[in-house]
């Protein structure tokens, strides 16, 4: 099972991210647990969210205190020590960022992925949503998904025009993202 801990702010589609994944492994056959911890509910405020995906049926909700991923949506999360906390070793992490991270570094973590994905979401949808950036660049690094389940899953919440330019989201996520071995 992997256990995967999204951090972000409200109105960057944390929640969401995590949704579209789990239904993307549904997709394929395996299984996949999203659920949400909320504090204040505004747009800006912290988010985090969490997400278990398995050949297995996923039965826990609980919050992930120990995960093998992370994936962090806002930049300015990236070194708050609440985001690697847990972490276990051989951990992976997926960063939206555009600056430098050489400072980026933790003990367990063995894979940081990084890509500018509001960069990407403004010139496909517009908006400086990150999400399904986000879950394309997720289906390179983790290697857990191929990108079709991931572009499939996106039917649950966009139509039309707005399904094109997420799947473009997407399909560029996980075209752009850069991996370093650390």
């Amino acid at each position: 099972m992997s256990e995967v801990r999204f951090h972000g702010r409200g109105g960057q589609g944390v929640v969401t991210t995590s949704k579209i994944l789990a239904n993307a492994f549904v997709l394929t056959g395996q299984f996949g647990a999203s659920f949400p911890m909320f504090g204040f509910e505004r747009r800006g405020a912290p988010v985090t969210a969490f997400g278990r995906f398995s050949d297995k049926p996923v039965r826990e909700k609980t919050q992930i205190y120990n995960p093998d991923i992370l994936v962090v949506l806002d930049p300015s999360q990236r070194a708050w020590p609440a985001v690697f906390q847990g972490l276990l070793p051989d951990g992976m992490m997926l960063l939206n960022d555009f600056e430098d991270t050489k400072d980026i570094s933790h003990k367990n973590l063995r894979k940081l992925a990084v890509i500018d994905a509001n960069k990407i979401a403004l010139e496909e949808i517009g908006l400086a949503i990150p999400n399904t950036v986000i879950v394309g660049a997720f289906a390179r690094m983790s290697g857990l998904l191929e990108i079709e389940p991931c572009c499939e899953a996106l039917q649950d919440y966009f139509s039309g025009k707005k399904l094109a330019a997420n799947i473009g989201c997407v399909r560029r996520g996980f075209e752009e993202v850069e991996i370093f071995d650390l």
